[in-house]
């Protein structure tokens, strides 16, 4: 993928990982559409940054993901780059009494809604980039969000077919593979200690320029380089397991 003079739709694009995404973009001469369900969010994005096209979606609807899909074929229909970045994280134990509604949730979005979008996308002849945000917890999961974990290490195994799939269709696919980082993903204060977004942008956009479809950055590489025994030892360490 090239990394400009293209129109991307962000989704999730105005806060946390999504908004670093679209500022970057932006700089590098993109058009650049993000959704949302917080129409507050999208504006404030907006006022920063006027060029940005907004579109207030709730991708845990189906018929929101398909009236999205239908208003970019109709008004954007030279768009080539989908990043599938939103998503949520419930930090839950499997004894809460709300587990299973929460753990839906999660599934919903971090799984359906971009399974879905890839479907409908790929349906617009000007598609040449799909980007799929996974995660370091795709390769040793973190026990205090189970359902998030597991969300994303099938999102990344579904990445991996995609870019299968989609090889005779000319699509590239990209994995951005994020670490913790300082964003208010799960709930505010969580992730204090974890790297700016700033540095994993640029981390990654400087892989874009050379060609890579696995972006990773810090403890995410890492992960992404081990054998099964040192995930084993990672995931016992994050567990204080002896």
């Amino acid at each position: 993928m090239k990394p400009n003079n293209n129109k991307i739709l962000i989704t999730g694009g105005a806060t946390g990982i999504g908004l670093g995404l679209t500022e970057r973009f932006i700089r590098e001469n993109n058009t650049v559409i993000i959704c949302g369900r917080r129409e507050s969010a999208l504006k404030e994005v907006a006022a920063r940054f006027p060029s940005v096209i907004t579109r207030v979606c709730d991708l845990s609807i189906p018929s929101e993901r398909e009236e999205l899909y239908n208003w970019i074929s109709e008004k954007h229909s030279d768009l080539n780059v989908l990043v599938n970045n939103a998503g949520i994280q419930q930090w839950i134990a499997i004894d809460d009494t709300d587990f299973f509604e929460k753990a839906k949730e999660e599934i919903i979005t971090n799984i359906e809604a971009p399974i879905h979008l890839c479907s409908l996308f790929v349906q617009l002849k000007s598609l040449n980039t799909i980007a799929n945000v996974t995660s370091g917890l795709a390769f040793a999961p973190f026990a205090k969000i189970p359902v998030y974990s597991a969300t994303k290490a099938f999102f990344r195994s579904f990445t991996l077919s995609l870019r299968h799939l989609l090889k005779s269709k000319n699509i590239e696919v990209i994995e951005i593979i994020p670490p913790a980082l300082n964003t208010d993903l799960g709930g505010k204060g969580l992730h204090n200690a974890a790297p700016p977004v700033s540095d994993f942008i640029e981390a990654i956009f400087e892989q874009l320029k050379q060609g890579k479809t696995e972006l990773t950055f810090a403890s995410s590489e890492t992960r992404a380089k081990a054998s099964a025994e040192e995930l084993k030892n990672y995931f016992n360490q994050m567990h204080g397991v002896n």
